[in-house]
């Protein structure tokens, strides 16, 4: 047995399926082996190294386990690090097998040689190490799988390529001989009781509670809802846990911040008394002012808390664990009226979601492209979407119900995992409908190529249906309007503008189907049709992007800022003003006419 061999018998020790790479002489003994192995676990072929690990971060995000991937040396290790630094930020375990020249090359400016300790340094600072001898190899490969699975992070093992093809020698009952063991141990760390104690006299005091939860929250849903009914708080969700509490809930005001509901501001506007669950939320100017609001904090890493915001209690501990030990401390509001004003503010929100849906545009409005599929959405759908305007009608347009899941790049928010996330999404769950939203700017740059990874394996998954709907505007529109909303500036479209691409039909190119719908009357038709189809659907929509991300909080002061700005010269001028004042009133207005 090589050491090639012997890392895919462990990696099936350690029950991993998967590994999504892209293949390159730097792990021709890995390649070898998986051919000896008969292919277990998958080698899946990613179009490019990234996309391998926003396929492996996809994977860890909608499995709940370990995302695996695999990369050359050299420009192969180099491409993998956008989609691991997004693991690291979101706290999803990957683990990362690359490849180095041989040992007898090193120090020599060999070609691809790159120092891959220092390059991983930052993104694998947990855990980074290269195997040099046979021995080594099960202590480093175990430490990786376990340290990224306990510490919810990206670890990187370094193999060089002529130490793949020595012979495996297990550690030995030797002085500087370091055997290891399978298994990553299940805890469940509580906070103490005095620490419980003074945050249920903090819950206790609050008349106005709010809560904000976020990932950590999506395994404790049972007891936020018993906390969230004792308290009579409304529950607002950071976009990484939205799928973390169904939003048919009426005191679930949706997402928080930029990308947020206007229940939501509110709810962090007007309450005394703050819980948040799971989440490291970063914008603070979205949470209550400093000194209107006591805070207690609840987090698994203790490294993420009393941060964002000054916190009176912070407790450390899983989250359903530690809420079920709170919960006997907590003494249920009498007076009902905040829940009903929360109530009421997430129902309004929701009628003016459907009215601004239902603003005309030229040609279609994106907000009805996401509003239209909110109902069609099946009851066990998995979503991602892609960075930019795509992702602020992910988040205002789709209530999630109970059994659904969605995800995108919460905290590197960076363009291009909305495809990728699904395939991943599909290797996790062959036998569930994914969906992928995504802007024509993330499409253009590695979407395109990644409909042959989708169209080279939907036929392994039994339940074929992957829909990319790409919101084709011919802008990078969320940079577009914070050019106008944060510089004053309009659109410069040297930057921002892009070519037409034919997205449906470059799909049926690849085996796949497709549809370009540039009417709003056929954008419900085309979703039935998408998600009834026997493989992989692409949805060309042509969305009008004149159409304005406004922020919840907006004022007509910043509505009136932004136009200004728009008529310095803006080449969509007449039609940004238009819109974003349509888009705006339906705040204002009653009753559901198309304005």
């Amino acid at each position: 047995m090589k050491i090639s061999d012997y890392v895919l018998e462990r990696l099936r020790d350690w029950e991993v399926e998967h590994v999504f790479a892209y293949p390159g002489d730097g792990i021709n003994g890995l390649l070898a082996a998986w051919g000896r192995a008969e292919n277990k676990p998958q080698f899946v072929q990613a179009r490019h190294e990234e996309m391998a690990a926003f396929q492996a971060v996809g994977y860890a995000k909608f499995s709940g386990r370990t995302g695996v991937c695999a990369a050359t040396s050299g420009p192969g290790a180099i491409h993998l690090l956008n989609g691991l630094y997004d693991a690291k930020l979101d706290h999803v375990p990957v683990v990362a097998i690359v490849g180095q020249t041989d040992r007898s090359a090193m120090g020599g400016s060999y070609q691809q040689e790159v120092d891959l300790a220092s390059l991983y340094k930052d993104v694998a600072s947990e855990f980074c190490e290269v195997v040099t001898v046979p021995a080594q190899l099960p202590n480093v490969l175990d430490r990786a799988m376990r340290i990224a699975a306990t510490r919810r992070t990206v670890t990187a093992v370094i193999i060089p390529a002529d130490v793949q093809e020595l012979d495996y020698e297990p550690p030995a009952h030797a002085f500087k001989q370091v055997p290891s063991s399978l298994g990553v141990p299940h805890y469940a760390p509580v906070p103490a009781e005095e620490d419980l104690a003074r945050a249920a006299e903090v819950l206790n005091a609050g008349d106005k509670v709010a809560m904000l939860i976020g990932q950590g929250a999506r395994h404790a849903r049972p007891e936020v809802e018993q906390v969230a009914g004792l308290l009579g708080a409304g529950v607002a969700k950071a976009l990484l846990g939205k799928d973390a509490l169904p939003d048919t809930l009426p005191y679930v005001t949706g997402s928080v911040g930029l990308l947020g509901t206007r229940a939501s501001y509110e709810l962090m506007r007007d309450c005394d008394t703050l819980l948040v669950v799971g989440s490291s939320f970063p914008y603070t100017q979205f949470l209550p002012d400093f000194g209107q609001a006591r805070a207690v904090q609840i987090d698994l890493d203790p490294s993420m808390v009393g941060l964002r915001y000054p916190f009176e209690v912070n407790l450390v501990g899983d989250a359903g664990v530690t809420l079920r030990r709170l919960l006997p401390m907590l003494q249920a509001k009498q007076d009902d009226s905040w829940r009903k004003t929360v109530e009421d503010n997430a129902a309004r929100w929701w009628e003016v979601m459907q009215r601004r849906a239902e603003v005309s545009a030229d040609p279609v409005n994106p907000e009805y492209v996401v509003h239209a599929l909110d109902a069609l959405l099946p009851e066990n759908a998995i979503v991602a979407a892609d960075s930019g305007s795509a992702a602020n009608w992910y988040a205002r347009h789709l209530r999630f119900r109970d059994g659904m899941r969605g995800s995108l790049s919460g905290t590197l928010a960076t363009m291009g995992p909305g495809v990728p996330y699904a395939i991943g999404a599909k290797f996790a769950h062959p036998d569930r409908p994914a969906i992928a939203i995504v802007g024509d700017g993330a499409m253009q740059m590695n979407g395109l190529a990644e409909l042959i990874t989708a169209a080279k394996y939907y036929r392994e998954w039994s339940d074929p249906r992957l829909v990319v709907a790409v919101l084709n505007n011919h802008d990078l529109n969320q940079v577009t309007w914070e050019m106008r909303a944060m510089q004053g500036a309009p659109q410069f479209e040297p930057s921002q503008s892009l070519p037409d691409v034919r997205y449906a039909d470059v799909a049926q190119l690849f085996g796949l189907y497709g549809a370009r719908v540039e009417r709003p009357e056929d954008v419900e038709p085309t979703w039935r049709q998408a998600l009834a189809a026997d493989r992989p659907f692409v949805i060309d929509f042509r969305t009008d992007p004149a159409v304005p991300p406004i922020p919840p909080h907006a004022s007509w002061d910043q509505i009136k800022a932004a136009a200004l700005s728009v008529l310095k010269g803006d080449s969509d001028r007449t039609s940004v003003v238009q819109q974003g004042v349509k888009a705006k009133i339906q705040e204002f207005l009653s009753g559901h006419g198309r304005s």
